[in-house]
């Protein structure tokens, strides 16, 4: 074995942390296969593990180094980083959109769909966070592009296309943070490094279905004893996982209550059910008892009937129908009986249902004639060990994120985006976001001013700068400083009137001092500088400050106050008498209103005849609607002969 001693850093580890064993393959890479160096299994002494879970990690931990130091003794070296698999049960998918901006003149490149997609990413996880009581930490596994959009147009792709708006969706899928942090803790704790993860639908479907089949709409079902992992492929690429929380425990326990035994008996009472004809065992109470084989499987009959049943229901709602074949893999696959009551349930010929096995041979082998590698309990160890070496990169994959290992999710090449995303950082903490823009309408004028911009986010590989788009490579050392955001806008009164203002001014129909500080659709009115006390004309009432524009059905619109008709008015003559200004008659909700000229000729304001609506402006307590001749209107509005105003409570 010194070619092992020597050659460690080829070995491919891999283990399975099942809910009733742990399975650890060695392996190397040979041409396009893998070499099978050794197999070893070792089941829980105590349910460490439950329905594929980790309940007890310091349990599974220990089991994990027994394993791995059965397989360091026969391959004389050892084994520091290892290739392993998350259960499928936890898994949470969601859909996500985002768009983007272009500049005018340019077009979309790499790197701008991949922030594209990670945008996508960031709001599925968001849409995810909605239906959690608390905020959870998610941890990315993969995530497909449904449709790109371009100026609302679906392409197929958008590189090196020009437009207005770009636009992606995604199905995105998650594993809870707590799910891949007890693997990690497991492994620390068995003195090993995570060096791949990836999931055990997707390790199944590398053994059981190699890439060259997939053109065929096939299924797998991977049956442990806690859960029935479920994978579909079409059309050359895998469509769709889900899984059933049914598996061969089920099976276990009805033989338990059946023949009074403990947990470890009934599993082996189950194992033999296909191979013994009677069956004998001592149950809880120390008594010898035998069952036929045709008796116990009249026993588990109706709780197989469920499991092929809830199988059958997933795979032909996520297929659409039955599959053209379908692949049974795992522990609990090779139940006795169970092989007919799928084909029953789903509607297919048996010959169209298999055990796996048969195309492990296409991407691995051994030299022992002693292991029989086609058994379908090898199928997700197989895979784990296939994901992480049959890829571009083998299981010497270790990357360093910021000092620390990543945590990844592999089943192929990764950018250093998907390494970002897989490891919880978001698309605000990878592009940045510009702080908040504030605007406010001053006259009837929309004024936007905007926020300061992100400080971007630094991203190096081995000290170089790189793109998001970069692929990483084996023992790659990334530094990231997430992006941040850019401060909001900030405005008060004074900064947006001109320069030595002396005038009166309103915020929101009520009187502001110049320093106050303004907020998003703040309305800004700006009035006259304030004629002599004795010829000062009616101020409007002050308002609360709950009484905003939109309060009283007022937008602020500029207007001009010069009066409509001024070529008709009279014209002062160079007499020195005041003239003579006629009285103004309007109508005031519905009343007519005879006005006195004013002594200074000055023109009537829809303001001045608030004192005439019988409205205490000083304590208002609803809404209070202001209209000029049908049309929402401004207090300085300049009032003209039989104008119809109306000022009330809406």
């Amino acid at each position: 074995m010194a070619e092992h001693r020597e050659r460690n850093d080829e070995l491919i580890f891999a283990l399975d942390i099942g809910t009733r064993s742990i399975v650890g393959v060695v392996g190397k890479p040979a041409g396009n296969k893998i070499k099978v160096l050794a197999v070893e299994m070792a089941e829980h002494d105590n349910r460490t593990m439950l329905d594929g879970q980790i309940d007890d990690i310091l349990g599974v931990a220990s089991l994990a180094r027994k394993v791995t130091e059965r397989l360091e003794s026969r391959l004389e070296t050892h084994l520091k980083k290892v290739c392993v698999a998350a259960a499928g049960r936890a898994l949470r998918t969601q859909k996500g959109s985002f768009s983007i901006e272009l500049e005018e003149n340019s077009s979309m490149s790499a790197n701008d769909i991949s922030r594209l997609e990670a945008g996508a990413v960031s709001q599925a996880e968001e849409a995810l966070q909605e239906d959690e009581d608390a905020r959870r930490q998610f941890y990315l596994v993969g995530y497909t592009v449904s449709q790109y959009r371009l100026d609302n147009y679906p392409l197929t792709t958008l590189l090196d296309h020009s437009g207005k708006k770009a636009e992606a969706d995604v199905v995105a899928t998650f594993l809870p943070g707590e799910v891949v942090e007890s693997l990690y803790a497991s492994m620390r704790a068995a003195g090993l490094q995570v060096s791949s993860l990836t999931l055990e639908p997707i390790a199944a479907m590398n053994a059981a279905i190699p890439a060259d089949l997939r053109l065929l709409n096939l299924a797998l079902v991977d049956i442990g004893a806690g859960t029935s992992d479920i994978a579909i492929c079409r059309d050359g690429s895998v469509v769709g996982y889900t899984m059933v929380t049914q598996a061969g425990d089920e099976i276990t326990e009805t033989i338990m209550r059946t023949c009074l035994v403990d947990f470890q008996t009934a599993e082996q009472l189950k194992r033999a059910l296909a191979e013994q004809e009677l069956l004998t065992y001592t149950n809880i109470l120390g008594f010898e008892e035998s069952i036929t084989s045709d008796d116990l499987r009249k026993a588990v009959d109706e709780p197989m009937s469920r499991l092929a049943d809830a199988i059958s229901q997933q795979i032909l709602e996520i297929n659409g129908g039955p599959p053209s074949a379908l692949f049974m893999a795992g522990g609990g696959s090779k139940l006795s009986g169970l092989r007919e009551k799928m084909t029953a349930c789903m509607g297919m010929d048996q010959k169209r249902v298999a055990l796996a096995g048969s195309n492990f041979a296409k991407s691995v082998f051994c030299d022992d004639v002693d292991l029989n590698l086609n058994n379908p309990e090898y199928t997700t160890p197989l895979g784990i060990a296939i994901s992480a070496g049959m890829g571009l990169l083998n299981d010497s994959y270790i990357v360093l994120l910021n000092g620390q290992p990543a945590k990844l999710f592999r089943n192929g090449a990764l950018t250093l985006k998907d390494i970002l995303l897989m490891n919880g950082y978001t698309y605000t903490e990878l592009v940045g976001k510009t702080g908040k823009s504030l605007g406010v309408t001053l006259d009837g004028k929309h004024l936007v001013f905007r926020g300061e911009p992100a400080a971007p986010a630094i991203l190096r590989v081995n000290g170089k700068d790189e793109p998001i788009t970069a692929v990483v490579h084996a023992g790659d050392q990334i530094d990231f400083t997430p992006a941040k955001a850019g401060a909001d806008a900030v405005k008060t009164l004074a900064d947006v009137l001109e320069s030595g203002f002396k005038g009166r001014v309103l915020l929101n129909n009520e009187t502001a001092a110049l320093d106050t500080p303004l907020r998003q659709g703040d309305v800004i009115l700006t009035l006259e500088k304030p004629a002599p006390p004795e010829e000062r004309r009616p101020e409007p009432p002050a308002a609360p400050r709950t009484v905003t524009a939109a309060a009283v059905s007022a937008p602020i619109v500029t207007q001009n106050a010069a009066p409509r008709a001024s070529a008709s008015r009279p014209v002062p003559s160079a007499a020195p008498q005041k003239p003579k200004v006629k009285p103004l008659r309007v109508i005031l909700n519905g009343m007519p209103i005879d006005l006195p000229a004013k002594a200074d000729g000055e023109p009537y304001y829809l303001m001045d005849l608030l004192k005439y609506s019988g409205i205490d402006f000083q304590n208002l307590d609803r809404q209070v609607r202001i209209e000029l001749n049908g049309a929402q209107s401004s207090f300085q509005s300049v009032l003209h002969e039989q104008d119809s105003v109306i000022i009330c409570y809406v």
